[in-house]
């Protein structure tokens, strides 16, 4: 239970007093946070296509169906996205730091991965956020993702579901123009 109020408290805390979280990327000038990509390391989304998809991403194949304006909010959403990955992983350093186990901060890091989706799906439109949640649904039974324990009886360990909590889509980070996490 006491996971669940952390990952309650801290992240609207964390939203409210940062303000990078939700405001646009280009606003903060400040020291960027290590996975941030930089407006020099962005690269130009690939064109929208007619074709038809052959990613395996429905994410990625709704991209491709946007508007040039459209892609571009939606580089925006994902930059903020990146960015409250970075939060993720200076709550893990710090709860680390605490001595806290792996099993609390992979719970802990999990439930803010989801509610950091939540969030950034504010911005979106409606038709991306129903593929999302269909793919969830379909993947995890649930709309927003994994649970941490779906996590770690993928990844075996609280280890590995750490690293993969703060992990993106290659590929729709490649749609998008912007380099993936590492």
């Amino acid at each position: 239970m006491l996971p669940r109020l952390v990952v309650l408290f801290l992240l609207p805390l964390l939203t409210t007093l940062s303000g990078t979280l939700l405001a646009p990327a280009h606003a903060h000038t400040d020291a960027p946070a290590q996975h941030t990509p930089s407006a020099v390391s962005l690269q130009a989304p690939p064109p929208a296509t007619e074709e038809p998809c052959t990613s395996k991403d429905p994410a990625v194949c709704l991209i491709r169906q946007m508007t040039p304006e459209e892609r571009e909010r939606a580089r925006e959403v994902r930059l903020r996205y990146h960015r409250l990955l970075d939060t993720m992983e200076r709550v893990a350093d710090r709860m680390h730091e605490e001595g806290r186990s792996d099993e609390e901060i992979a719970r802990v890091l999990v439930d803010m991965r989801n509610e950091a989706k939540d969030i950034t799906r504010a911005g979106m439109t409606p038709e991306a956020i129903q593929a999302l949640e269909q793919r969830n649904m379909k993947k995890y039974g649930n709309p927003l993702g994994p649970t941490a324990d779906q996590q770690f009886a993928k990844y075996g360990s609280w280890a590995k579901v750490i690293e993969a909590s703060t992990r993106t889509s290659a590929a729709v980070d490649q749609e998008l123009g912007i380099p993936p996490r590492a």
